[in-house]
């Protein structure tokens, strides 16, 4: 199994350096960590007394992923979690917060193991996450990774602007449904067609 380190890594490498996209609510962002994450973690990297643009723009690989190790992963209670729930609870943390461990929990409760959807963890969603890991430890890791997939595609039916992340200009899987599928069995990805048939209401 990865390490924290190795998953970290991996996901500061997902997420890409510099980005100041109109259509993300996240404004500035570097390896995956907004401006909103920096200033309420006090990261005035250029120590000017404010945490701006510069900042993020100076962040460096090695910082955000200690960031999210720290902060998407063992304060939130990842950590607590079985193992094999470990790479992609953090990553989605990342990409979504709270809604990382909702997700889970909703999925928990409708697999028989009641959990709070409160977006917490703490015991009552660990020993339910416990309970579903060691009776079938891959099916919940496939089954949270396909929650993340419809998670991703409920976004875009709402919010058109989100829709590029989740369908590429030619019409195939765009970053957040293959970063979704990255963590599911290949067996339940969707093929071109489904995935197609899932976006056509889109055009």
């Amino acid at each position: 199994m990865r390490s924290v380190d190795e998953i970290a890594a991996e996901i500061v490498a997902r997420e890409g350096g510099y980005v100041n996209d109109p259509a993300d609510p996240g404004g500035p962002t570097k390896y995956g960590v907004t401006i909103g994450t920096m200033r309420r973690l006090g990261l005035d990297l250029n120590r000017d007394g404010k945490v701006d643009v510069s900042d993020v723009k100076a962040l460096t690989r090695a910082q955000a992923a200690a960031v999210f190790k720290e902060h998407y992963f063992r304060r939130p209670g990842v950590e607590r979690l079985p193992g094999i729930l470990h790479a992609t609870v953090f990553d989605m943390y990342v990409n979504a917060g709270a809604n990382a461990v909702k997700i889970l929990q909703r999925l928990l409760t409708r697999m028989g193991y009641p959990a709070s959807d409160d977006g917490v963890i703490g015991p009552r969603t660990i020993a339910a996450a416990t309970a579903a890991a060691q009776a079938a430890p891959r099916h919940i890791a496939d089954a949270y990774g396909i929650e993340r997939r419809n998670y991703y595609y409920a976004i875009a039916d709402t919010r058109p602007a989100s829709r590029k992340y989740a369908i590429t200009r030619a019409g195939g899987k765009g970053g957040w449904i293959t970063r979704a599928e990255t963590f599911i069995a290949p067996k339940y990805h969707l093929t071109a067609s489904q995935h197609r048939e899932r976006t056509a209401k889109w055009a």
